[in-house]
């Protein structure tokens, strides 16, 4: 028998001072069985960087045609495309020609930059593509930070990003690897 997805209800505050973007989102995210705290956490920290009153989790590692969280215009245009992970070149590729902006946040320390090596050179001629990687020390921090109903204070500042759950806080540096300044 399968194992039902995880329901966490989030309460994501993001003041984002790079954007001059603040809001709060109330967000309810299954957790797939097979989804880590940290890539659950990773998952909430690309939608504080991305936040916009369209952005939306999709359905993520249940459907292999969707990002992690998707932003689409009025008309149904996919605007902005995040993944988390690794994505094969064939997924980067493809996401890139579906969507205006593909954002990638990787994660996962020596295998997240063996797999940038590999695929960095035949991702070049996509301008609409960037590449975000989180270090093992931050995702691991965020990680213990989930718990299935939290209130989060992302704040955003000269690419900085401070996470704070009740009286914890993580500070996350993420590295760009491609692309141009945050929108």
């Amino acid at each position: 028998m399968a194992q039902n997805a995880t329901i966490y209800k989030i309460e994501l505050s993001v003041s984002d001072m790079d954007r001059h973007y603040y809001e709060v989102h109330k967000l309810t995210v299954a957790k797939h069985p097979s989804e880590t705290d940290e890539r659950l956490m990773v998952r909430i920290v690309a939608f504080a960087l991305n936040a916009h009153e369209h952005l939306e989790m999709t359905k993520g590692l249940s459907t292999d045609d969707e990002p992690d969280i998707w932003q689409k215009s009025l008309s149904g245009e996919l605007d902005v495309w995040v993944a988390l992970g690794l994505p094969s070149e064939k997924v980067v590729r493809q996401s890139c020609g579906k969507a205006g902006k593909v954002v990638v946040y990787s994660y996962g320390g020596r295998t997240a930059e063996m797999w940038w090596d590999k695929i960095k050179n035949s991702t070049t001629r996509f301008d609409n593509l960037q590449v975000v990687n989180f270090s093992e020390t931050d995702t691991g921090a965020l990680a213990n930070l989930a718990s299935r109903a939290m209130k989060l204070q992302v704040n955003i500042q000269d690419g900085d990003v401070m996470v704070s759950v009740d009286d914890s806080v993580v500070y996350v540096t993420p590295v760009k690897w491609k692309g141009g300044d945050q929108n």
